[in-house]
């Protein structure tokens, strides 16, 4: 209750009294260039994927506890922990607009950023936006349906107040407003009026080198929902490649004219709906083949728990490598050390991965790698050697770049590196197709 009343009482002076009407629109789009947050950093490749797969580990457990969430509070807490994602995305703020790098994030809905006067703010790589600088600012009132949408709105004299946590000691908390976003580079920049977004004046933890966060989740704060236009795609570069990779929002969401490779044509997989999460994107995964044999995994190990919404299968880009439900992971694991034949390095609880081979073979020693396909409803998803096995520059192994899940899976943006991925809210579809991302 303290914290709740320093909070109203800090945001007293920084309310504004006007109201926004909602935003509509559609029939647009923009394109944008998407950076990892850990490019131009000067971290060795063991470094990147070190630190990737640490924060991948971090959203898992965050994740695990979600579905299960006692309360609204609890759920707000968690889920933004789970919004530490991977790739910043420019966003212009305000009129005038102000540029920002903000992550995006396929499993949350909220978009916010750093306010000034800043009570307590996090180092970021811009200045902290200015509301008072911006003529298109407008707080949102308490009875807005956006407010509504929030997992815990807050109300100080009609302002609606948003409080966000992630994790233990991090948090934002601010006032939910409409501004004009500028999106897009180029010639499909885009300004767009009446976007709700959170001013956060209380903020605490870390934003990995961006100034905000960007929700592109199915609920109804998210960009995706609030501009309208409901397909977006990605396609996302080597992740070891000093190459930006790309966002495609509304009629430039297309796989028409993908730079495809030779090795299939586009395939598509329903999302399914999770009621207990209903803002993350589920698929319906079938089964996994190792060097062509579908190993025999039960059916359930891949299904949403209808009793309390656990387990199921999220795509996102958030997390980097795919977390397999322990059963699953088992059965890959027992696949690759009975074909690849070599010795298995013996993991320690700081390794990065937990089935790695020792490198290089012996003299004189072939070793042929086993080729991997996820299925899915509708699609076979056939992953380049690249997309699941990686050399551990610690340790100079040689790993399967996937890890085990006390519950659900995900599958992370490490496995669909050079796809053309496209989501297709209003047929409620994933698309993709192999391409060479760093053409696109």
């Amino acid at each position: 209750m303290a914290v709740f009343l320093l909070v109203l009482l800090a945001l007293a002076a920084l309310v504004s009294v006007d109201v926004a009407a909602a935003h509509s629109s559609g029939g647009f789009g923009f394109k944008a260039t998407l950076t990892h947050v850990d490019a131009n950093a000067g971290y060795t490749k063991a470094q990147l994927l070190s630190r990737a797969v640490a924060r991948s580990r971090a959203r898992v457990a965050a994740l695990q506890s979600l579905a299960t969430a006692a309360d609204a509070i609890t759920a707000a807490r968690i889920l933004l922990r789970f919004s530490e994602g991977e790739y910043l995305m420019d966003v212009g703020i305000g009129s005038p607009p102000r540029y920002f790098s903000a992550m995006i994030d396929t499993g949350s809905d909220l978009i916010w950023t750093q306010c000034a006067p800043c009570l307590l703010c996090v180092e970021q790589p811009t200045p902290y936006f200015e509301p008072a600088r911006s003529t298109s600012y407008a707080s949102l009132p308490c009875s807005s349906a956006m407010c509504d949408a929030l997992y815990s709105p807050l109300c100080f004299q009609n302002a609606c107040v948003y409080q966000a946590f992630y994790g233990d000691s991090a948090s934002s908390a601010g006032v939910l407003a409409n501004e004009t976003f500028t999106f897009g580079t180029n010639s499909t920049r885009v300004a767009v009026p009446r976007v709700t977004f959170g001013c956060g004046n209380m903020n605490a933890g870390t934003l990995f080198n961006g100034s905000g966060m960007v929700g592109f989740g199915r609920g109804a704060l998210s960009l995706v929902s609030q501009l309208g236009s409901p397909r977006f795609s990605y396609c996302l570069t080597s992740f070891m490649s000093p190459a930006t990779s790309r966002l495609y929002f509304g009629a430039y969401a297309t796989l028409n004219s993908t730079n495809t490779s030779s090795s299939g044509p586009v395939q598509s997989t329903p999302f399914i709906v999770n009621p207990a999460l209903p803002t993350m994107y589920f698929l319906n995964m079938t089964g996994i083949s190792v060097a062509g044999d579908l190993l025999p995994i039960d059916p359930s190990v891949f299904a949403i728990n209808e009793t309390d919404g656990t387990g199921g299968v999220i795509i996102d880009s958030g997390s980097t490598v795919t977390f397999l439900a322990q059963p699953a992971y088992a059965m890959v694991q027992g696949a690759f050390v009975a074909w690849v034949g070599l010795p298995r390095a013996n993991a320690t609880p700081s390794d990065t991965f937990d089935t790695c081979f020792k490198w290089p073979p012996p003299p004189r020693r072939m070793v042929t790698l086993p080729e991997m396909v996820l299925h899915f409803d509708g699609a076979d998803m056939e992953l380049p050697l690249e997309n699941y096995m990686v050399m551990d520059g610690g340790t100079g192994n040689l790993c399967l770049a996937m890890l085990p899940s006390d519950d659900g899976s995900i599958i992370g943006s490490f496995q669909h590196q050079n796809f053309h991925m496209l989501y297709d809210l209003e047929n409620s579809l994933l698309s993709f197709v192999p391409a060479p991302c760093n053409l696109s």
